[in-house]
């Protein structure tokens, strides 16, 4: 099975686009998502966590993402401590995800695809690119955040043109009509590449 990785900026609509790919049956891994219930579920990860952040990286037993945020995305070296911790465990968890998927191509999404070198396990690589404007629209919206706050967030993920060097496809992603019609003709390459 051919490993497509799709990544963009944050608020580049990534979530969109995996959606429409679902919906052409395509099995689609959300790096994301999957992190956050390991953060919860897996004991070795929950015990460094604590070490790594004290007791309050989780509030009444549940992972509180607003703190860690917080933390990680004023300091560099933290980040990068917090993702050796998680990043291993679900590149396992994406392995044995993928051992059980019978299409011929699934998609691997993930935020800081590049910035991890995840990219170079992946056979090829989708970039969902917006305009920045649109992005900081959309975050400051979805999650009721300041300016600054995402401009921060931002300023920890490589540049669309530092993306875009590396990237097999790029989806603009800025009208949801040309968008879906992009992904159907990138589905119909993969399914051909994927034979």
């Amino acid at each position: 099975m051919k490993i497509i990785g799709l990544t963009g900026g944050i608020g580049s609509g990534k979530t969109t686009i995996t959606n429409f790919f679902r919906d052409l049956g395509v099995p689609v891994y959300i790096a994301d998502i999957e992190a956050k219930i390991l953060m919860h579920e897996d004991e070795t990860i929950v015990h460094e966590l604590v070490e790594l952040f004290g007791q309050e990286v989780y509030k009444n037993q549940k992972l509180n993402s607003a703190f860690i945020s917080d933390r990680v995305f004023k300091d560099k070296d933290l980040l990068e401590k917090l993702n050796r911790i998680v990043h291993p465990k679900v590149e396992v968890h994406f392995n044995n995800w993928v051992q059980s998927q019978t299409a011929n191509y699934c998609v691997k999404e993930a935020a800081i695809l590049f910035e991890t070198g995840g990219y170079k396990k992946c056979d090829l690589i989708i970039l969902v690119t917006a305009p920045k404007k649109i992005r900081i629209e959309r975050v400051m919206k979805r999650d009721n955040t300041s300016l600054s706050a995402v401009e921060s967030r931002m300023a920890n993920q490589w540049k669309d043109k530092e993306k875009i060097v590396l990237a097999d496809f790029v989806i603009e992603n800025h009208d949801l009509k040309s968008s879906k019609a992009q992904v159907a003709k990138i589905h119909e390459t993969l399914t051909k590449y994927s034979t």
